[in-house]
């Protein structure tokens, strides 16, 4: 028993090292695609960036509906869009205050803010409403995200996606050709990053579960926890590398722009492949997830950045969730 456990952490370990060096690969394949086709520098942020560091969650959400594992890939949905908000962007505010642009503050953030909220009405609705919230178990599933929900999520993302480009296509620019990498290399990157990011997040669902199982762990916390922390290392490497060389403006995009591509696309695709199946566990962090992201746009909104005080602050939340989930 204890050499399996050994060795399912080992395959974790080579799974992550997967996930990130194939989005890291795919990031910059995707970004070198972009300029060859002139593409403004927003967009890249909130949607090529973010798909490219967001794709580890896709990959193991994905696997994980099509072998049934309903409560990993939601719970690593939310998971992972709580430790962006918290975990990364406190993060990056600790190592350099963040400024949060104006446009994001106004529409993305709480664009990220009102389709969690929605994704908790339509898919927990007769739970908070239906007077039984109280007394369920925290396994025990009380709802469900439908394929035609899947569906509307998936639609909405692609018409906030060209929004996006209709509303910023005036602002692009040409770059110069020695900026452009040859369009075979840019294939080239994606499609090895994309190999990775696959690989890796089916070695990473299947190690987990059997390290859930061997230490007597919920899916639903492993996924909360070890795989939504290991499939953002991503968004964390980027944005915290952002945050020191001084690009602010990309490190706050990255997280705003993963947790919208998670939340629709993601979640979307994988109730599309099989119904997800919501616990009661669920249910409590999509309300966090609601929490968290008015208290991170609160503490943008006060002086349109996040200081250092507040990053620590954010970090100290993040780990009494994590404590509170351990518990629970």
């Amino acid at each position: 028993m204890f050499m399996n456990i050994l060795i399912q952490v080992g395959l974790l370990v080579v799974g992550f090292v997967c996930l990130v060096k194939g989005a890291d690969v795919f990031v910059g394949g995707s970004s070198a695609l972009a300029r060859n086709f002139n593409v403004p520098g927003l967009i890249i942020g909130l949607t090529i960036v973010a798909l490219g560091t967001s794709a580890p969650e896709m990959a193991v959400s994905i696997v994980a509906a099509l072998q049934g594992a309903n409560e990993i890939a939601l719970s690593n949905v939310v998971g992972s869009n709580i430790f962006n908000l918290l975990g990364v962007l406190g993060v990056c505010a600790v190592i350099s205050p963040l400024p949060v642009d104006g446009i994001v503050l106004k529409r993305d953030f709480p664009f990220a803010i009102l389709t969690t909220i929605i994704v908790l009405l339509i898919s927990c609705g007769s739970v908070l409403f239906g007077g039984h919230f109280i007394g369920y178990s925290v396994d025990r599933e009380v709802a469900i995200v439908t394929r035609p929900i899947g569906f509307v999520l998936v639609i909405v993302f692609i018409g906030y996606i060209a929004f996006l480009i209709v509303k910023t296509r005036k602002n692009s620019s040409s770059d110069d050709d020695k900026n452009k990498e040859p369009m075979w290399k840019c294939i080239v990157f994606i499609a090895i990053g994309l190999v990775l990011i696959i690989a890796g997040g089916q070695v990473v669902v299947y190690s987990a579960k059997e390290i859930a199982r061997a230490a007597g762990m919920t899916e639903t916390l492993i996924g909360l926890t070890i795989v939504a922390i290991g499939t953002s290392l991503p968004e964390l490497v980027t944005s915290a590398v952002a945050a020191r060389k001084g690009e602010t403006g990309m490190a706050i995009g990255n997280v705003i722009g993963s947790n919208i591509f998670n939340l629709l696309f993601i979640l979307g695709v994988s109730a599309l492949i099989h119904p997800v199946a919501i616990n009661m566990a669920s249910v409590y962090d999509l309300i966090i997830l609601v929490g968290v992201s008015i208290i991170s746009l609160s503490f943008a909104f006060t002086s349109r950045k996040i200081s250092r005080m507040e990053g620590g602050f954010m970090l100290l939340i993040y780990a009494a969730d994590v404590m509170f989930a351990i518990v629970r």
